[in-house]
């Protein structure tokens, strides 16, 4: 099997929180990374994902669908746009990207592709409709292209991160209820980022060789 190794790994959402140091953890392997800025890939404008592809002249052996948005409310407020844009982040465009990115893994008969999807993709919990419903999406997405890709030796798996330590973390939750949320999760923190990329890092890498079609929870135990 090709090493991916010092290959082209793309990486959406890489500017922050968990995508930063994915892009860092992957580099220190020997990756080499391409990182799409807002300006240049608007996931929520399908469009843009378009024309995106349409003039990337590198080839890509791994992708990363790692960007996303949360959009919390109770159903009744939840309107058109919150629908669309969530949607199309979330759950539609990974598609699109995935679709164009193939072409190449299947003519080198190699590919590896990780879908960060969310402890909310496998339990959901109130006012979370829009986001759970995407997870879940992203989720059956990878374990139906893991039946259709793996005659071409392409892997593809999501990862269900619990609670991280990230700004959007301190921005959403409290101190307050970060601290009760502990007492929930075995391992009595939260996740580091850091350890998030070392398991994408691990399924991109060649030495995963059989690990394909799952949804991975790396969450310290707390849905246990």
């Amino acid at each position: 099997m090709e090493n991916l190794k010092k290959k082209n790994i793309l990486i959406t959402g890489a500017s922050g929180g968990i995508g930063k140091s994915i892009k860092a953890v992957l580099e220190e392997k020997g990756f080499n990374c391409i990182t799409p800025k807002r300006s240049e890939l608007d996931l929520s404008n399908l469009d843009s994902v378009t024309a995106y592809f349409s003039s990337l002249e590198e080839e890509i052996d791994g992708l990363v669908n790692n960007a996303a948005i949360n959009i919390i409310g109770e159903i009744q407020e939840i309107n058109d746009d919150d629908i669309e844009k969530m949607m199309n982040i979330n759950l539609i465009s990974p598609l699109k990207i995935i679709q164009f990115v193939v072409e190449n893994m299947k003519k080198k008969n190699c590919g590896r592709i990780v879908n960060v999807s969310s402890i909310w993709g496998v339990r959901s919990k109130e006012f979370r409709t829009l986001y759970s419903m995407t997870k879940f999406g992203i989720n059956g997405l990878t374990k139906s292209l893991s039946r259709e890709l793996g005659p071409n030796q392409i892997l593809i798996n999501s990862i269900a991160p619990g609670y991280v330590n990230t700004k959007m973390t301190d921005q959403n939750i409290p101190k307050k209820i970060q601290n009760k949320i502990k007492k929930d999760i075995p391992l009595g923190r939260f996740a580091n980022p850091v350890e998030i990329a070392q398991l994408v890092a691990f399924l991109l890498s060649d030495e995963n060789t059989y690990i394909t079609g799952q949804t991975i929870i790396i969450d310290g135990g707390y849905l246990s």
